[in-house]
């Protein structure tokens, strides 16, 4: 088994492969174990070179089921007020905002926080236990494109900060009780990251032992990137032969998706700041509250490091990601070629940071579920977080239609022209 892995990764060396970012061309080489290997123009990460990759991401993506089972079977965090005692699971938040009247919250809440991170940890040990072996797995294509497309909608970590601010905002109103799977979960974030961080798709699609292009053929022909597993093509093929993924030389209709994506999250983003995203009542009194005035109660309370995390997460990131995009998108039809890297650099950053502006809707999920004490003390959503969620989830698809290729490609053509 390790002569096979030692053939697997050697076979790397030489191979051609194309960033995702700007389409620039570079030859894979050995590099120190741990080191990472960038692309000259753009700097977005090529590859990585991880010992043991497979063995290593198997056994932590094991791990990382074991400890989701755990910290979604056991108590979560119990609220007790008045002699009385909420207990929670992860479930309770996303369940709370369906009975609540938000049912839309409450599928998006499960989806991210649950189901997506599940099925990612079961894909991928589907993948890597045969891969362990040195074979390939049925259907790993199909398997390996589902996993691919979930993975930046698994908020693990997004999920961990509203718990982390959900127990700061509780301490002043009650007893939180932890319990074991806030532990697991926990546990779960980390392992399940260094899983992640630990996969090398090139040594995975290695052993399906499919034909790589030469030097020769990218000098002399159009070659296609598969944006799911790398896997170069010499014509135009409607479907990746190594994922089935289609393919396309940029992403169709781009421009027009993300402009029409992103003004949706602007008109949302009005009503999302204006409408309350939650009410607090304690004792028969409360009022509704904004994501503006729950940053200024924090403040009043003392609490600016969590007042400067909820307005950093909840306003200025969704803010900056549309002006971002909408400065990326006018270049682009501007045809500049103004500092092409920082550009990229800069859809990069966006397309790490969008997601974590669901802190907000986790958080008022969680509080809605602890705090619901009756007459004693009661939270329940508003409208707000609706449009609030609908302003994240349509950033998160506006990143993700946007193609960073457009950037390089009007420099690509003055080059060509000044060659001529």
């Amino acid at each position: 088994m390790i002569g096979v892995k030692k053939i697997l990764v050697s076979s790397l060396i030489g191979k051609i492969i194309a960033c995702h970012e700007c389409n620039h061309f570079h030859t894979y080489e050995s590099i120190p174990a741990g080191a990472k290997a960038s692309c000259q123009h753009c700097g977005s990460l090529l590859y990585r070179h991880i010992p043991n990759s497979l063995d290593r991401s198997l056994a932590l993506y094991f791990t990382a089921l074991i400890l989701f089972l755990i910290a979604n079977l056991f108590p979560f965090l119990s609220l007790e007020l008045g002699g009385r005692v909420v207990e929670n699971i992860l479930f309770s938040s996303g369940w709370a905002m369906y009975k609540l009247g938000m049912g839309e919250l409450g599928i998006l809440i499960i989806l991210t926080s649950i189901v997506f991170p599940f099925i990612v940890i079961v894909g991928m040990l589907y993948l890597l236990i045969p891969a362990h072996m040195g074979v390939v797995a049925p259907y790993t294509a199909q398997v390996y494109r589902v996993v691919n497309s979930i993975i930046p909608w698994s908020l693990v970590g997004v999920f961990m900060l509203g718990v982390l601010i959900a127990i700061v905002k509780l301490q002043d109103l009650a007893n939180v009780i932890t319990g074991p799977s806030l532990i697991a979960l926990s546990l779960l974030l980390v392992i399940y990251t260094a899983a992640r961080a630990s996969f090398d798709p090139h040594t995975f699609w290695s052993l399906t032992g499919h034909p790589e292009i030469s030097k020769d053929d990218i000098s002399n022909q159009k070659i296609l990137n598969c944006h799911t597993c790398g896997f170069l093509h010499k014509d135009e093929s409607p479907n990746c032969q190594r994922c089935t993924s289609p393919l396309h030389h940029r992403k169709n209709n781009s421009i027009e998706a993300t402009w029409a994506l992103l003004a949706a999250a602007f008109i949302l983003l009005i009503p999302a700041n204006v409408y309350p995203v939650m009410t607090v009542i304690r004792f028969g009194q409360g009022e509704p509250s904004t994501i503006l005035s729950g940053v200024l109660h924090l403040i009043e309370s003392g609490m600016w490091g969590l007042a400067m995390i909820v307005f950093i997460a909840s306003i200025v990131v969704p803010v900056m990601k549309l002006i971002t995009l909408t400065f990326l998108l006018i270049s682009i039809h501007k045809k500049s070629v103004w500092r092409p890297r920082d550009r990229t650099l800069l859809y990069r950053a966006t397309e790490v940071i969008g997601a974590w502006s669901m802190v907000d809707i986790f958080l008022v999920g969680l509080l809605s579920s602890m705090v619901s004490l009756d007459a004693l003390s009661t939270i329940r959503p508003e409208i707000g977080a609706v449009f609030f969620a609908g302003v994240v989830v349509m950033t998160m698809f506006a990143a993700h239609r946007f193609d960073p290729r457009l950037i390089w490609d009007q420099v690509t053509e003055n080059k060509k022209i000044g060659n001529l």
